[in-house]
């Protein structure tokens, strides 16, 4: 039956009440024992086949599951995985909808090709044909390039040189390690090491790629980036060749200290000879396995501990099911916590609850007390805060998990919660950066120059502010009492303010895309003071009802990031509804005729119990009162790698429904499975 849209049509909220019920039964149900939550972090296929190749390049494709670890079994049920991920076309893209990559279809081949999959099957000429279509494999990205040459397809003279000796530059110089993004940091100097070792490993010419290159003479020189400063480019690419006639003398005399020391601050990083909670280097897949190859170019035994260290932490991503395995990119436990826990605050619970206790009391044990990099761009004094986006991860403390596990410990309440809470909103401020937004790892500024260095084409050379971050955390300091006329609250507003798009809208660097990014940029200065009827504003909320669907939800293709006439565009998803619903609240309020419809269509596609029996309608196997969603709705980097979090389709459309019955004066959300109880001793000290 078709729901009212008359906001205050009591059959319209007691069905949008049931709904945040099933829901909020369906999200405490997925809470571990510890209180935490942790939804599966899907990527693309790049995730398996660089994993296939690593293996290869290190020799471990025949190593026996005697102790344990990957061998031939494993391999190949990653293999049969990444075998269904290609696409009719023969190619492999980035995300659902997307069009085939070129880098990522080459690994693909190569891997299945390893595997023994014969070139001429249908399916490999698929890829083949693929892969030429695109200009073929001697135009794939600098990082792909990486495996390609260490596996003898190339040589390294088609590789971006990195000197391990950029370890050594002072930290005034551009180019110093510090002025780069955290995820890059933890990548240049393994790839730095491996450039210099040049590991490579022979195969035969049955198992190479010929067939997948054009043209021979660009197969040997390195592919010249388009984007940016032309001059900058060519600037970097003559340096780039400088450094390729030193390494044919061995580099510079301190070339084997250099590599000494570069390792070194790798293993700091990797927290295997340095006692920083971190499980692998980054706690994210790129590093992790270029420290596998790194450990094996300096021919380290596999039997050594860090060798194991570095499999068991790389290994821990397997995801089996189905007789197939494949690969996070990473954990995501303190994001999902934290928004878990903000959701559970909307729909009215607090210390008092057991499932918001027990989330808060996790989250106050994973706070960051260790001072990682981000202090080289801070005040000497500044005390250690804030929380990481992993399980362990002591080095990376990132400013949007901080800012959403703050304001949910505020909102829950207790003193141990409120403390942890009072450190990191503290050590936010620290990082605010001079144009007045935030960046996710660091305090630091635009340098655009540093996109035009070779291998700079995963596009997130560095981490500048971006007004999707600046946005939550203006909403984390509302909840800490912040005001319009702080001086840190005026020049982050200025800042979001200073980026809107022409249309209204607003970029969104970490999810997919001006939906995530007009959501984030304007809900944080509302609750900060700005008047709803702000100009700019109201442009805000004017083009997020002018992308509304006629089913009442919202959707948009991570296409937008390539085309921006794709603004708002795509099939409609769980969170991106929710995320424009919660905007639609904020600027126009509960009465809002598009948020009703909104709200409505989230209550029609959520998965009823015979949904969530039926595998063909929940393949995910999701409770009843989730939602199904196979879009890619997170951004890793944007045109390079994208996510699929497995929990975005339950929280966020919980969260927006219990904003909208709080503002009805339904002020807690009661679920089939809720505990509500008088203060849980223990949890987080609740007063």
């Amino acid at each position: 039956m078709a729901m009212r849209t008359n906001s205050d049509s009591p059959q319209l909220v007691s069905q949008l009440r049931a709904a945040a019920s099933s829901a909020l039964d369906a999200l405490i149900s997925l809470q571990r024992e510890d209180g935490h939550f942790c939804g599966e972090l899907e990527g693309d296929s790049i995730l398996q086949s660089e994993y296939l190749l690593m293996k290869w390049a290190i020799s471990q494709e025949n190593a026996k599951m005697a102790d344990g670890r990957p061998g031939r079994e494993v391999l190949a049920k990653i293999t049969t995985y990444l075998r269904s991920q290609q696409r009719a076309d023969g190619g492999w893209g980035q995300y659902p909808g997307s069009a085939a990559d070129l880098s990522s279809t080459v690994k693909g081949y190569f891997a299945l090709k390893l595997a023994g999959d014969d070139p001429t099957a249908p399916h490999m000429l698929r890829a083949a044909a693929s892969v030429r279509a695109m200009g073929g494999a001697e135009h794939c990205n600098s990082f792909s390039n990486f495996y390609l040459a260490a596996l003898g397809q190339i040589p390294w003279s088609a590789v971006p040189t990195i000197p391990p000796e950029v370890v050594y530059l002072p930290r005034w110089f551009f180019f110093h390690l510090s002025k780069v993004s955290a995820w890059s940091r933890t990548m240049i100097l393994p790839l730095a090491i491996v450039s210099a070792l040049r590991p490579t490993r022979s195969l035969t010419a049955a198992q190479g790629i010929d067939e997948l290159f054009i043209d021979q003479r660009e197969r040997k020189r390195l592919y010249a980036r388009k984007g940016g400063s032309r001059i900058w480019r060519a600037i970097f690419g003559a340096v780039d060749s400088t450094l390729k006639i030193a390494e044919s003398f061995g580099g510079s005399p301190w070339r084997a200290r250099a590599i000494a020391d570069s390792f070194a601050w790798i293993m700091r990083r990797a927290s295997q000879d340095h006692p920083v909670p971190t499980r692998g280097l980054g706690a994210i897949f790129p590093p992790m396995v270029y420290i596998q190859i790194v450990m094996h170019a300096l021919e380290i035994d596999r039997d050594d501990l860090r060798v194991i260290a570095a499999e068991r932490d790389l290994d821990a991503f397997f995801i089996e099911e189905y007789g197939e395995i494949h690969l996070q990119p990473c954990f995501s436990p303190v994001w999902d916590t934290g928004i878990a826990l903000y959701a559970l605050n909307d729909c009215g619970l607090d210390a008092r609850d057991t499932a918001a206790a027990r989330a808060a009391s996790w989250l106050v044990r994973k706070e960051c007390v260790f001072h990682g990099d981000w202090q080289d761009h801070c005040a000497p004094a500044t005390p250690a805060g804030g929380w990481f986006f992993e399980y362990e991860n002591g080095w990376y403390p990132d400013c949007d998990d901080t800012a959403m596990v703050a304001m949910a410990l505020m909102r829950t309440g207790g003193t141990a919660a409120r403390a942890a809470a009072k450190r990191g909103v503290a050590w936010i401020l620290a990082m605010q950066n001079d144009d007045g937004g935030w960046a996710a790892f660091d305090r630091t500024r635009d340098r655009p120059i540093l996109e035009c260095v070779p291998f700079a084409d995963h596009n997130a050379m560095q981490d500048p502010s971006c007004p999707d971050i600046t946005g939550r955390v203006l909403e984390c300091l509302s909840c800490a009492g912040m005001r319009v006329g702080d001086p840190a609250v005026d020049r982050a507003i200025a800042y979001i303010e200073s980026k809107q798009e022409a249309e209204g809208c607003f970029f969104g660097r970490w999810g997919v895309n001006y939906i995530y990014g007009t959501w984030q940029s304007v809900i944080g200065p509302i609750r900060c003071g700005v008047p709803r009827n702000s100009p700019w504003i109201l442009r805000a909320g004017a083009w997020i009802r002018s992308i509304q669907q006629e089913n009442g939800g919202f959707g948009e293709s991570a296409n937008s990031y390539i085309d921006p006439k794709l603004k708002g565009q795509g099939i409609a998803t769980a969170s991106q509804t929710a995320w424009a619903a919660m905007t639609l609240q904020e600027i126009f309020g509960p009465s809002d005729a598009g948020l009703v419809r909104a709200l409505a269509w989230l209550a029609e596609t959520q998965l009823t119990e015979s949904d969530a029996a039926c595998s063909e309608r929940n393949p995910d196997g999701d409770p009843a009162g989730s939602w199904r969603e196979t879009e890619f709705t997170g951004t890793g980097f944007p045109q390079v790698f994208y996510l699929r979090y497995h929990l975005y389709r339950l929280y966020f459309p919980l969260m927006a429904l219990g904003r909208f019955l709080r503002s009805h004066g339904i002020q807690k959300v009661a679920g089939q499975s809720q505990e509500s109880s008088s203060p849980v001793a223990g949890c987080v000290n609740a007063s």
